[in-house]
């Protein structure tokens, strides 16, 4: 096994404002590099952007021109991160944290433990 890997944890989330719902949990993804992970968000937000009222896509191009630049010098400097943009009721927060992914073991062409083989599965109901 290798050592730790730097890298950033992004998630997405929709809260509504209207509510007492906790945000939900709308998307995460695992990147390795600082213009990886602020690239996420950039096309998420190009993507929907059509779709934002004009208040939210203005929103989503001031951080697409000018607070990108500011995203992507925090996250070189292992800083953690986050875009909002508020649509009606409803608020889409992208967060990038900064992270240390653990190596996982990898199985092919291992032999699995004996316990291994002692599971199983239940039929379906």
């Amino acid at each position: 096994m290798t050592g730790l890997a730097r890298g950033y944890w992004c998630e997405c989330r929709t809260e509504d404002l209207r509510g007492d719902q906790p945000p939900a949990l709308r998307a995460s993804f695992d990147a390795y590099s600082a213009p990886q992970a602020d690239r996420w968000v950039a096309v998420t937000l190009r993507t929907i952007s059509p779709a934002l009222d004009s208040d939210a896509s203005d929103q989503a191009w001031a951080w697409l021109y000018e607070g990108r630049i500011a995203t992507r010098r925090a996250l070189l400097r292992f800083e953690p991160c986050t875009v909002t943009v508020t649509q009606a009721s409803t608020r889409i927060t992208w967060t990038i944290r900064p992270v240390l992914f653990l190596p996982l073991a990898h199985r092919q062409g291992m032999e699995l433990p004996a316990c291994a083989h002692d599971f199983k599965p239940h039929a379906a109901d």
